[in-house]
């Protein structure tokens, strides 16, 4: 028995009904009017802070002087990029450094929270678990002024806690912040530690979201913690660790400007200094602010570029990238 055939022109005509039954752009907006009101200030500082003041980005391709305002000064297009790699400025040393502490808090700061998340995924005691996580929250809401001083004290070759240990070895006493070979040491250690707790939340509510049926299944076949972890909790999570591990690749450029400008003296220039201080001294110490935008431009251009590769790559890979 055949099937009764659809009439197109009904279809077409059910088609139609539904487009127009269906609510514009502005009623839905209108609609969400609320929710769209909550939004209202984030969305004023973003247009005025973020998009409003990317029409300073062509002091980069100007001469620019005070006095004549933006508008009023010399044009000299790509003059101050080609200052930049001629070899006249530091900026090859401060670009290299830039790189490598970079690097070294993407392989040592990266990890740390989702490890840190696993274990205290595995504790069972309540109140021994919230403890840890506060301690390791709190550094995150002290400003790097306040842990500067707490590093300061903690690592001073007179009276600090680290250096007493040595002495009480038989060692002597180590100049960590003036010495080019411990400063960039003291640097990522003391990042990882201020950022390690409050970025292990986002693992933690990931890790939250596991099916605990799996985990049965797998004490059931056997497995232990180590086991689980490994091939249940941190496939499921992969998707939220791509995620950021793309952003934090886009961020390679940010090597730190607060704990740096509070932690490093000139002895330590040489591996200390990096884009975000060198644009901070030739802009508000020299007052070249052409070269300082310049500078500033070619950071975020070299991290657009990151971000955008670093997706494509992940997405042949699997369905992880952002978007």
């Amino acid at each position: 028995m055949a099937l009764p055939q659809a009439d197109p022109a009904t279809a077409v005509r059910d088609a139609r009904t539904v487009t127009l039954n269906r609510p514009s752009i502005l009623q839905r907006y209108y609609r969400h009017r609320y929710l769209f009101a909550l939004l209202a200030a984030a969305l004023v500082w973003t247009i005025i802070f973020k998009y409003g003041a990317m029409y300073g980005i062509i002091i980069a391709f100007k001469k620019y002087r005070l006095w004549d305002g933006i508008l009023g000064s010399e044009w000299v297009g790509l003059h101050w990029f080609i200052r930049l790699f001629n070899g006249t400025t530091d900026f090859g040393r401060v670009f290299r450094n830039t790189l490598l502490i970079s690097l070294y808090r993407l392989l040592w700061g990266f990890p740390a929270p989702i490890i840190l998340a696993l274990l205290l995924n595995e504790v069972r005691q309540r109140h021994f678990k919230r403890t840890v996580q506060t301690i390791s929250y709190l550094p995150h809401f002290l400003s790097w002024i306040v842990l500067a001083g707490v590093i300061r004290t903690i690592l001073s070759p007179s009276t600090g806690v680290v250096n007493s240990i040595i002495k009480a070895l038989g060692g002597g006493a180590i100049h960590f912040l003036v010495d080019v070979d411990w400063f960039v040491t003291v640097l990522i250690t003391s990042g990882v530690w201020q950022q390690v707790g409050w970025e292990s939340i986002i693992y933690l509510a990931a890790i939250a979201g596991v099916d605990p049926q799996l985990h049965e299944s797998a004490i059931i076949d056997g497995a232990g913690k180590l086991r689980r972890a490994w091939s249940i909790t941190v496939p499921s999570i992969m998707p939220v660790i791509m995620i950021l591990f793309i952003l934090r690749v886009g961020d390679i450029l940010e090597a730190g400007f607060n704990p740096i400008l509070n932690l490093y003296h000139p002895a330590v220039y040489e591996v200390a200094d990096i884009i975000d201080t060198y644009v901070f001294r030739v802009g508000l110490e020299e007052l070249n602010y052409s070269l300082a935008a310049a500078t500033g431009l070619f950071k975020n251009v070299i991290g657009l570029i990151l971000v955008v590769t670093v997706n494509r790559v992940v997405k042949k890979f699997g369905d992880y990238g952002i978007w």
